[in-house]
């Protein structure tokens, strides 16, 4: 049984200027109660969702009790990105999915939270799209938030991001197994060659004709088509070129520069969709402007999933940010 709580929005307006009549927010507490303890709030990935911890939580190596998100001492918030279906209510899937932007997602999440009457956060942690979500929440409320931390992720779609949601829409919109198919171009995506090549090194599946990586990577669509809807899919892969903090805004320096939180910048050396480079830029950048602005570099053969994996890694990065007691440890740029 899914511990998941609801809120109701209604009439929210959208960044496109349609209006929404009503969006079922859902979301789900772990650790301290919300009230009289710092709250850090951990924005999900793609396929991911509200379950971060515990029984088969996606994030259980960072998050729980004595972890790097200490759930002794945190009140820790996960909402569903609307429409990823996690809540198995199919009237709250979306079908027109091009209607939203990540802004939209952001500014949903701090209704929930106003609702919540949570009008401060020790932290907002995200990976990937979730990384993409936390810039636009430091954005759109800028003093409320203590750390900043996005995860293998960055503030803008780049061309490369771009182009590969491009084709993960074209798959998923005319293929005759959608799900399956957009699934090995992302697993691959998510991966390096050397990873693959190591584990793999051209073998074959027991006595078959099969490559083992054939295998892998079919396993890998197949089981997310078993626990996830196509709409979701398309929602999700369209929120990822969306991503742009300065549209409509200044550029990315004056709007960066009026984020009063401690800014860490979380890249994965080996991360083939969100590139180190343009993390590396951005922290330069940034250097210029802002003295409370770190950066921290995992080193992994995992590609842009180490996030989901190099846990040792990420929670050495975490916990001198988190437990403000200790002197963080940063990682030359």
């Amino acid at each position: 049984m899914k511990n998941i709580e609801k809120i109701d929005l209604f009439n929210f307006d959208l960044e496109i200027g349609k209006q929404k009549p009503y969006i079922s927010l859902s979301y789900q507490v772990f650790g301290q109660p919300i009230g009289g303890y710092p709250i850090i709030v951990v924005n999900h990935s793609l396929t991911g969702n509200s379950n971060i911890s515990g029984e088969k939580g996606w994030w259980n190596g960072i998050i729980g009790e004595n972890k790097a998100i200490d759930t002794n001492y945190f009140t820790v918030i996960a909402f569903n990105i609307p429409g990823n279906g996690y809540d198995d209510v199919i009237g709250n899937l979306i079908d027109n999915y091009r209607d939203f932007t990540v802004r939209d997602i952001a500014r949903i999440f701090w209704e929930g939270l106003s609702f919540l009457k949570v009008e401060n956060l020790f932290a907002v942690i995200g990976g990937s799209l979730g990384g993409a979500i936390a810039w636009e929440m430091a954005v759109l409320q800028p003093d409320k938030i203590e750390n900043l931390i996005p995860i293998a992720t960055d503030w803008k779609a780049t061309d490369w991001v771009i182009a590969n949601v491009l084709i993960q829409d074209q798959i998923l919109n005319h293929s005759d197994d959608p799900i399956v198919d957009a699934r090995l171009h992302a697993t691959l995506l998510y991966r390096t060659p050397e990873y693959v090549n190591q584990r793999f090194q051209r073998n074959k599946l027991d006595n078959s004709s099969i490559l083992q990586i054939e295998n892998w990577l079919l396993d890998h669509g197949f089981k997310l088509k078993d626990r996830y809807r196509l709409a979701a899919y398309k929602l999700m892969n369209h929120l990822l070129k969306t991503n742009d903090i300065t549209r409509n805004r200044k550029d990315f320096l004056a709007v960066a520069n009026t984020i009063q939180a401690n800014i860490h910048l979380v890249a994965i050396d080996s991360d083939y969709l969100f590139i180190v480079d343009e993390s590396r830029k951005t922290y330069f950048g940034l250097k210029n402007i802002k003295q409370n602005v770190f950066y921290h570099q995992i080193q992994s053969i995992h590609g842009h999933d180490a996030f989901l994996i190099e846990f040792n890694q990420l929670s050495d990065i975490l916990n001198p940010i988190l437990n403000n007691h200790k002197q963080p440890n940063y990682v030359n740029a």
